[in-house]
């Protein structure tokens, strides 16, 4: 069995000690320290984190933690930032929020040595997370590690094989992944009742020069004497310090995919989460810069289609930062279909039978309430939405991802909603759809070699 093919379904049924050794392939050497034996939680442990990259992300990490420091027992012990105005920063926020004094780190190594530190969140650059995930990992740390997890496949594999020979609870921050509603979705199609899906659509938008901010603050602040560039290339090519490469990689080609890595991280996370599937058999991909000719070298706006051969449909997933209008999630079976009003994350769901007697198909937006109200459409919702019609729209800080995380840290037999595959899987889906787009062909998937190739693999 070769490792991407055990499914999400497999993963679940199977603990974390036997999955690695079913999934992973050859012999690998435990890379587990001899600290991850320093200190073993109890039940009722103060669990103590550390942030490593603290930029905007990061500060959301904080909130959240925060928001849920009581309830699950948890405590901040460091951060850590190449950057010096990050570095105090974050711990100037960690003392407001959490009463303590924190050790400031420059480099992570460093802050991994520290026996008390129980687990990291990483909130580095797209290109940074895998390699910091490995490092993490090797320390004996559990580990919280914001998606993308990969833009390189040799990276990908690596942190997929690292993870799987060690002890560690990873969990990869697609924080949709332990949404109730979302998981309510899983649910109905796992049932059978929307019946064989054929065709997933997922069009999210915004109307702003996304990630690109003419007068970022931080571009101006910052001093290459202040950080180590070098240490922030982590092992891309050399060039010269660039302040607008280092504040807003995701617009760089180099250094991200923009909408593939971002954006569309989390909407292939969730076509994998729904339908128990790895990754896409094929990738075409279409875009271009139309809305914001600016300093960009990534799309503004993108288009991707991918199949899955076996199960037999057909995933659209598009974008565009030059109009917002009408997001939605849509995925059509041959008895229903379940549609989400919204943009990434909505929980806004609604199951609608399919209407065969209606050839011109069901008229979502004026008839939806006439639907609810005579039993054809029903809103999906759960206790902690209210069993109410969800928003269309939620916080990217929502609680149930890092609660899933930690509760998975105290009961080492549980699995993350995030593991290691789901990262694995989003990070090849969208590698497809950068290489796709950029190279202007049609993509392969080879799952026995582990290789994306430019023709249909051999069975």
């Amino acid at each position: 069995m070769n490792k991407e093919s055990v499914t999400r379904r497999d993963f679940i049924g199977k603990s974390v000690a036997g999955l690695a050794t079913v999934a992973a392939t050859g012999s690998i050497a435990s890379t587990t320290s001899a600290a991850s034996y320093n200190r073993i939680l109890g039940a009722n442990d103060r669990i103590n984190i550390g942030f490593l990259g603290c930029g905007d992300r990061s500060r959301d990490h904080q909130s959240i933690v925060n928001a849920a420091k009581t309830n699950k027992n948890l405590g901040v012990v460091a951060v850590c930032d190449i950057w010096k105005h990050n570095k105090e920063k974050a711990a100037a926020n960690c003392k407001r929020l959490f009463g303590t004094d924190v050790k400031q780190f420059k480099y992570s190594e460093e802050m991994l040595k520290m026996p008390e530190l129980d687990a990291v969140m990483i909130g580095a650059g797209d290109f940074q997370h895998a390699k910091l995930l490995v490092e993490v990992v090797k320390a004996g740390k559990d580990c919280y590690c914001e998606k993308p997890m990969a833009i390189d496949i040799e990276d990908a594999k690596l942190a997929r094989n690292t993870v799987l020979s060690s002890k560690q609870v990873v969990q990869q921050g697609s924080q949709w992944l332990s949404d109730p509603i979302q998981l309510k979705v899983r649910e109905i199609i796992r049932s059978g009742k929307i019946g064989q899906i054929t065709k997933i659509e997922q069009v999210w938008g915004d109307n702003e020069p996304r990630w690109h901010v003419p007068t970022d603050p931080d571009v101006a602040a910052i001093r290459e004497e202040d950080t180590d560039w070098n240490r922030w290339l982590l092992g891309k090519p050399f060039e010269p310090f660039d302040p607008w490469k280092y504040f807003e990689f995701r617009i760089f080609r180099d250094y991200s995919g923009g909408i593939t890595s971002q954006w569309m991280s989390h909407g292939a996370g969730l076509v994998h989460f729904y339908t128990d599937t790895a990754i896409p058999d094929t990738m075409v991909a279409s875009g271009g810069i139309f809305g914001w000719p600016d300093i960009r070298q990534n799309p503004d706006t993108f288009q991707a289609l991918a199949t899955f051969e076996k199960e037999r449909f057909l995933y659209s997933y598009a974008t565009n930062f030059g109009n917002m209008f009408g997001d939605y999630t849509c995925i059509r079976g041959k008895e229903g279909t379940l549609f989400a009003a919204g943009g990434e994350g909505s929980p806004r769901w609604f199951l609608i039978p399919e209407q065969m007697n209606h050839p011109a198909g069901f008229n979502f937006y004026d008839g939806m309430q006439e639907a609810i109200k005579n039993g054809k459409a029903e809103i999906i919702t759960t206790p902690e939405y209210g069993m109410k019609m969800g928003p269309a729209y939620v916080n990217d800080n929502a609680p149930y991802h890092l609660s899933n995380w930690v509760d998975c840290m105290r009961n080492r037999s549980l699995v993350p909603n995030g593991h290691i595959h789901t990262g694995f899987w989003h990070s090849i889906a969208t590698i497809m759809a950068t290489r796709a787009y950029r190279e202007g062909k049609k993509l392969y998937w080879d799952r026995k070699a582990e290789e994306i190739v430019d023709s249909m693999p051999s069975s």
